[in-house]
């Protein structure tokens, strides 16, 4: 009988590039289990724990921190060590009371340190959108929730008010969708992917062309006056004229 299933193992060269271990030490890391973010882009706890925070020496010692129910990932305890965590994911250690965004970076994705009200809410992105039985929309969203949105006029297309690569704000405890933010220009955003990720700014413009809108061109301004652009695709909106969340320093800043 033939194997079923995908390798349980990854081998360190194959492991994405931002991942803080060293490539030639050993030979096998840690994989992570299937879960809502693709694997080349998020990173399983126990590499959070030893490599990013160091509060484990060993895989043994982050996996018992891990089964012992101290991390929560998005509010929501996780016992498994390959769980992965990704873009924008919020990771809490009840015993340090500390509180953590993962964010992309030059280097990748990082943890950036926010305090506990910001912790009770996260940015979510609309990646697709269908419509379901008796009109109503689900929002398929980048970390793996599916929103219902409740039409009383499915003939009425005022109503459905979201489109694909907004940004929902929602509140962890309960799901509940707290602002939306348009994919527009005024609006600050940050690039997740490509060349130059880990930048942000305010878009100035968005040049669409008869490709795929994910395939637009957008230009953000930093704060420096110094412009970058990227396609729609590797964008996130992140506020208005303020963002929602406490974006790090980049570097040389």
């Amino acid at each position: 009988m033939g194997k079923m299933g995908g390798s349980r193992h990854l081998k360190r060269e194959m492991a994405p590039k931002f991942w803080p271990i060293h490539r030639k030490e050993f030979q096998w890391t840690a994989k992570p289990n299937a879960g809502p973010h693709p694997i080349d882009r998020c990173i399983p706890l126990v590499l959070v724990l030893r490599e990013m925070l160091h509060y484990a020496k060993t895989e043994k010692e982050a996996k018992q921190i891990i089964s012992q129910g101290k991390i929560r990932v998005d509010g929501k305890i996780r016992r498994d060590e390959f769980f992965p965590a990704g873009l924008m994911d919020v990771i809490s250690i009840s015993d340090s009371g500390k509180h953590f965004r993962l964010l992309p970076s030059e280097k990748g994705l990082t943890l950036h340190p926010i305090d506990e009200a910001e912790a009770d809410f996260k940015l979510c992105r609309v990646e697709n959108k269908n419509t379901i039985k008796n009109g109503h929309v689900q929002l398929d969203l980048h970390d793996g929730r599916n929103l219902v949105i409740r039409v009383n006029d499915p003939r009425n297309p005022e109503e459905d008010t979201y489109h694909t690569l907004d940004i929902l704000k929602i509140r962890l405890e309960d799901q509940l969708i707290l602002e939306h933010l348009k994919m527009s220009e005024g609006t600050l955003a940050m690039f997740i992917d490509g060349e130059n990720v880990g930048k942000y700014g305010k878009i100035v413009s968005i040049s669409e062309s008869g490709l795929k809108r994910r395939k637009s061109l957008v230009t953000i301004e930093d704060e420096n006056g110094e412009k970058y652009q990227t396609i729609m695709d590797y964008v996130f909106v992140i506020g208005d004229e303020k963002p929602r969340i406490s974006p790090p320093r980049m570097e040389g800043d």
